[in-house]
C-alpha cells in the first residue's frame, strides 16, 4: 500500500520551494533545528517529497507564466543589448547620451545600473560643475554564454584524474569489512 506524504513532509515541500533552503524548510515544517540539515537531505531524497516539490514548482511556474521560451527571450535581450541604443555620436565623433525617456522596454531590460555624480566646481564661474551619468549594461559575455549553453553549443569537458587504483582500494575495504566474496554461479 502506497503511503501518502505526511503533513510535515507537505509543509517541508511548501517551505522548500520558497527559497530552496532545505534546513530552513525542515525547521519551518516542525523538525528540530538540531539535525535539520540531515533531515532536509533525507526529505529531498524521498521520491514522494521530490514529486510534491516538482508539482509545487510547476504550479509556481504556471502562476508566474514562466516558460523556457520567455526566459530565453530575456537572456537574448540582455546578451544582444547594444550601447548604440543609449548613445548618439555628434558631428565631431563625441558621444552624446540620449534622453532616457527614449529607451524602449527592451533597452531598459539590459540596464543594470544608472549612477550620477557631480565633479568640478560649485558652478560659481571659476570651475564649472559637471554632472556625469554612468550607465552600466548587463554582462554580455555571461548572457551569451547562457544562450550558448542553452542551445547546446557550449559544453564543459571535465577530466577527472587521480582515480587510478580506486576500484582496487574499494574492493580491499569491502573485503576487510565484509570478508572475501564468494563467486555467484
Amino acid at each position: 500500500m502506497a503511503r501518502k506524504t505526511s503533513l510535515r513532509q507537505q509543509k517541508f515541500a511548501q517551505n522548500y520551494v520558497i527559497d530552496l533552503n532545505g534546513t530552513r524548510a525542515a525547521i519551518a515544517a516542525g523538525y528540530s533545528s538540531k539535525g535539520a540539515d540531515v533531515r532536509a537531505s533525507q526529505l529531498l531524497g524521498n521520491s514522494k517529497v521530490k514529486k510534491l516539490i516538482d508539482k509545487l514548482n510547476s504550479a509556481r511556474a504556471d502562476k508566474l507564466e514562466l516558460r523556457a521560451e520567455k526566459i530565453d527571450e530575456e537572456v537574448a535581450r540582455l546578451a544582444f543589448s547594444n550601447m548604440a541604443n543609449y548613445v548618439r555620436v555628434d558631428e565631431h565623433g563625441k558621444p552624446q547620451g540620449i534622453s532616457l525617456s527614449e529607451l524602449s522596454r527592451d533597452d531598459w531590460a539590459a540596464v543594470q545600473e544608472i549612477r550620477e555624480d557631480t565633479t568640478g566646481g560649485s558652478g560659481d564661474g571659476e570651475r564649472k560643475a559637471i554632472l556625469r551619468t554612468t550607465l552600466k549594461l548587463s554582462d554580455k559575455t555571461k548572457n551569451l554564454e547562457l544562450l550558448y549553453r542553452r542551445l547546446g553549443l557550449l559544453k564543459d569537458n571535465i577530466k577527472v584524474t587521480g582515480m587510478e587504483g580506486l576500484a582496487e582500494q574499494v574492493e580491499e575495504i569491502r573485503k576487510r569489512k565484509h570478508g572475501p566474496s564468494t563467486p555467484q554461479s
